[in-house]
């Protein structure tokens, strides 16, 4: 089964300094229930990790009770790092942790990438979480699965999202026959390029989903994740619009008008 999950970055701007009143992860989980979502990944929020395990399990049973499965989400391939993160998936139950090869203060080469999730791996299939490292473009897909490739272990794999390496000139689909055999998790959102004013280069970024340069169809034929269990998480690339109101009512519009797309694949599968 293929669930529908949203991403902290489904409330980007909600839940940013730019509102007056920013979403806590709490208030999240709720509209995220209150759309009959039953997956929420929290996605680079770093606040979370000075998290007590008593808050983490607070977390956790607000989940439960609203019949939401947790998901995580970080950057980088530090063993502490990773293992803080797995410690935080066994409290709050989450079975996927999306990570990136890089943070902003450590760029591994492909040897020392591989001997740290060589240093990690095990202790994500002994708790049974998946590791799940997402296609961007500080990394080639090709190179990034060479690394994967090392590794049989079902229990990493790609979280696979074709936009973002469109700014290291792959085209999505060359991203997506990349990484289609391991992928355990998708994001997704639409995107578009349009002209800048005065025709002086583009601007490259989200759009309503369906309006775009995604092949949402190609993309799941590929992957298959009813037949694999992947789950698909909605995220944005929503610009900031004319002021807070309008920027927060556009991007809850563009999370239903996702959501609804889904459900409407769903039905025709």
């Amino acid at each position: 089964m293929s669930r529908i999950g949203l991403s902290t970055y489904a409330f980007f701007w909600r839940m940013s300094s730019k509102v007056a009143n920013p979403l806590t992860l709490e208030q999240m989980l709720q509209q995220t229930a209150d759309l009959d979502i039953s997956v929420f990944q929290i996605c680079d929020y770093p606040a979370i990790e000075s998290w007590s395990d008593a808050q983490l399990l607070t977390l956790r049973q607000q989940a439960d009770a609203l019949g939401i499965t947790l998901e995580l989400g970080t950057r980088g391939l530090a063993t502490a790092h990773l293992l803080r993160y797995l410690h935080m998936a066994e409290i709050l139950d989450a079975h996927v942790v999306r990570s990136m090869f890089y943070t902003a203060d450590h760029r591994p080469s492909l040897d020392e990438a591989t001997n740290l999730i060589a240093a990690v791996l095990p202790d994500f299939a002994r708790q049974q979480v998946r590791l799940c490292l997402e296609t961007y473009e500080q990394v080639n897909s090709g190179v990034m699965m060479s690394v994967i490739n090392k590794f049989l272990s079902p229990w990493l794999g790609v979280c696979l999202d074709p936009a973002n390496c469109v700014a290291g000139l792959e085209l999505p689909e060359q991203v997506i026959a990349n990484t289609a055999a391991r992928v355990g998790n998708l994001h997704i959102k639409d995107f578009a390029f349009t002209r800048r004013d005065g025709w002086v280069g583009f601007t490259f970024a989200g759009c309503p989903m369906g309006e775009g340069l995604l092949d949402y169809d190609r993309m799941i034929a590929s992957v298959r994740p009813v037949d694999k269990g992947i789950n698909q998480i909605v995220e944005h690339w929503l610009p900031w619009q004319e002021d807070a109101a309008v920027t927060c009512e556009r991007e809850a519009e563009w999370t239903r008008r996702t959501v609804e797309f889904l459900r409407s694949k769903q039905n025709q599968e």
